[in-house]
């Protein structure tokens, strides 16, 4: 029997959902997610949930804030003044924005307010601050 742990490639298939039960992403209808443990491509908790499973093997497991996205940070969210907008970009709430950091960095952006002075940007992971709960298994092992 052939057991996932660091190093190897996996393919999983998963539902993601959150305490309320509302799905946040799933592999249904696609392609297993293919990852290697260990190398930072998933949050740890994951990496961790699949870390010894059996291919064939089917589980729930609940990561906690800590193990996903990490808390909420209020510091990321930015308010910029309005005519900082570029004038051909009609902002919306909910709408994903890329904008440069101090560093020089891109940033992914959440518009969550607009008023007539200021923008609220809001630069958190969208599932920052919150437990997860996935559904997970394992078809592959490389």
């Amino acid at each position: 029997m052939t057991v996932a742990a660091k190093g190897n490639t996996v393919k999983i298939h998963y539902t993601g959902t959150l305490d309320n039960g509302s799905i946040f992403d799933t592999s249904e209808g696609r392609e297993p997610l293919e990852f290697t443990i260990g190398s930072g491509q998933v949050i740890a908790g994951f990496d961790e949930a699949v870390s010894g499973m059996a291919v064939g093997e089917k589980k729930q497991v609940k990561i906690p804030v800590h193990k996903a996205y990490g808390p909420r940070n209020e510091d990321l969210v930015i308010a910029a003044p309005i005519e900082h907008v570029p004038a051909d970009l009609n902002p919306e709430v909910g709408q994903k924005l890329q904008v440069g950091g101090a560093n020089g960095e891109v940033l992914m952006v959440t518009v969550t307010d607009i008023t007539d002075t200021h923008i609220l940007l809001d630069a958190n992971p969208p599932l920052a601050g919150q437990d997860l709960i996935f559904d997970i298994e394992l078809v592959a092992v490389a």
